[in-house]
């Protein structure tokens, strides 16, 4: 059997697969970003998968892609997390980046971004990908993410910026107070994931010009620094991943077409293709140039 995952910071998406390619289970867990978590958190949270216990055994090829993977060290944490849950399968951690660049492949060289929790950017020219500017994290970069929107929207709820009809929603959705927040956001653990989840704020009155312009500047940003970092990237197909990207797509669409860069693939859930690609192309047969 063949187990493939797909993980952000917030969530991952698991799917295993009988050697012929045909579905048996699919199921979802908290992220797992070996930035944020530990060996033992992995392994707790994969082991509290009822449905997986029966099959685990079997698995012999685990690959995970996911946010933070993205040093040896980080790689083997990871590893460390899932050996326990698949003691006979040769276990393979990779970045998110890699994911992102398989699912949204349709056959030509392209800039693969992904908008969720973070972003980042790859180029992936069907053999291997080449890494961008991104990777600072979200207190200095990921530009145009789910948590570069909600941080925007958090400081401007604290400066008294975003317009009052808009502060008195945000009071009536969440009744935190001033110190509330900045105790999650500087001493409580995923930091990252409590900031993003303000994004859903700007989803929601995005017919309002304030939350229009700063959803606009975000992406505005992320294509300016990492996506146009690449040579590439005027004349190729710029393809999006995540829950950011599909949700604010019409905002999107209108901040790639002002930059004239041509709009490609905006995939939801990245596991969906990455299924795809592995029965097609078996990812084996690619290897990232990190």
């Amino acid at each position: 059997m063949i187990y493939i995952a797909d993980s952000g910071s917030t969530k991952c998406d698991h799917v295993i697969l009988k050697e012929d390619g045909a579905e048996l289970i699919r199921f979802k867990t908290k992220g797992f970003n070996p930035q944020f978590c530990d060996a033992a958190f992995i392994s707790a949270e994969m082991g509290n998968v009822a449905e997986l216990k029966s099959l685990s055994s079997q698995v012999t090829k685990a690959y995970f892609f996911g946010s933070g993977c993205s040093t040896p060290e980080l790689n083997q944490k990871v590893k460390d997390g899932l050996s326990p849950i698949f003691p006979n399968a040769i276990i393979q951690v990779d970045h998110d980046l890699m994911a992102s660049a398989y699912a949204s492949y349709s056959g030509k060289p392209a800039v693969t971004c992904i908008l969720g929790t973070g972003s980042n950017a790859v180029y992936f020219d069907g053999n291997q990908i080449t890494k961008g500017i991104a990777g600072t994290g979200y207190i200095l970069g990921d530009e145009g993410s789910a948590s570069y929107i909600g941080k925007k929207v958090l400081s401007s709820y604290l400066y008294k910026t975003m317009p009052e009809e808009f502060r008195d929603d945000f009071d009536k959705s969440y009744g935190l107070s001033r110190s509330e927040i900045l105790k999650q956001v500087y001493e409580k653990p995923f930091a990252n994931v409590f900031i993003a989840s303000f994004a859903t704020f700007a989803s929601k009155h995005l017919k309002s010009p304030f939350f229009h312009d700063l959803v606009y500047e975000g992406f505005e940003s992320f294509l300016k620094t990492q996506v146009l970092y690449f040579d590439q990237a005027p004349q190729s197909p710029i393809h999006f991943i995540g829950s950011v990207a599909f949700h604010f797509n019409k905002i999107l669409k209108e901040v790639v077409q002002n930059l004239k860069l041509n709009m490609g693939n905006v995939i939801q859930k990245p596991i969906d293709g990455l299924v795809q690609y592995f029965l097609q192309y078996h990812i084996d047969s690619h290897k990232s140039n990190a």
